[in-house]
């Protein structure tokens, strides 16, 4: 299935290139929806490189990986890649080297600020856990952040990696066992893909969450922040038009986020009793009621 979410990142990266000249006239844009199984992200891969296009845009770490293993000579520009230098994807992102480059979606100061984000917003926790799933993010450089930003709200910080459908729920029920219990969910191909069971089980256990984008928070989530997806998209196509015109990839250093927004549930943080503080009302994009 795709979400309809993602559509409007494709629409975000066309425009934008049309905007520079490339439109149906000069350039045809072939896209193909992977999902999050990891299987399925190998075969698209295979498949697109096959096509041999003169550039590749990628989406997320999983797919940009499995396109990067088949190709490295085929110009590949990526969008919403967590952590492009742990995951191996380049060895730096002022030079990137290669045939691969783009922009990053998030920076590793996150991790604590999504945890401060959660205590402000529910000022009764007293534990959080990161709920990721590993083979598809790779989660350590929020860990710093997070555990540092932990320590000095005197929250103790959780680790829960999810490999499986079946892993999702009986992590969030263990957060709601107890008072105090908070959740950062850090969006992947697969926690994405599994939006609605993630917010239901918070919202049936009474954990307050926080997520990465604000998709989770229109779904019923409680809080979002993180980047604009759409940014990151729509400045992609600007690394497009420089290759098509004549631009090495590797010359193009990986660019961090520019834009970051923040969403909240009204409604939802009525259904957990907590009362949303102004600052939090004050810097949120998008107020839900």
């Amino acid at each position: 299935m795709v979400l309809p979410v993602a559509k409007t990142y494709v629409s975000a990266f066309t425009q934008a290139l049309a905007g520079l000249g490339w439109d149906g006239r000069n350039v045809g844009v072939n896209v193909r929806w992977a999902g999050p199984d990891i299987n399925r992200i190998r075969a698209v891969a295979q498949e697109l490189v096959g096509l041999q296009p003169d550039i590749i845009l990628t989406t997320s770490t999983p797919t940009t990986v499995a396109v990067q293993r088949e190709t490295r000579t085929i110009p590949i520009v990526f969008a919403a890649v967590a952590d492009p230098v742990a995951s191996g994807i380049v060895p730096r992102l002022d030079r990137p080297s290669g045939n691969t480059t783009g922009f990053a979606n998030y920076e590793a100061t996150l991790g604590g600020k999504w945890l401060e984000l959660l205590s402000e917003i529910a000022p009764g926790l007293k534990r959080a856990a990161i709920i990721f799933n590993p083979d598809l993010f790779p989660l350590s450089s929020f860990i710093p952040s997070f555990e540092t930003a932990a320590r000095s709200l005197k929250v103790i910080p959780i680790t829960a990696p999810i490999h499986s459908d079946g892993e999702i729920e009986p992590a969030i029920n263990a957060l709601g066992r107890e008072p105090g219990g908070g959740l950062v969910l850090i969006t992947d191909p697969f926690t994405n893909a599994h939006r609605a069971l993630i917010i239901s089980a918070a919202a049936r256990n009474g954990v307050p969450a926080v997520y990465s984008q604000s998709a989770f928070v229109r779904g019923g989530g409680l809080l979002a922040y993180g980047p604009d997806r759409g940014d990151l998209f729509g400045r992609a196509a600007t690394y497009v038009d420089r290759i098509l015109r004549g631009a090495k990839p590797g010359d193009l250093p990986v660019q961090l986020p520019t834009k970051l927004e923040m969403a909240v549930n009204l409604k939802s943080a009525k259904a957990l009793g907590l009362a949303i503080p102004p600052s939090i009302l004050v810097r949120a994009d998008e107020i839900i009621e």
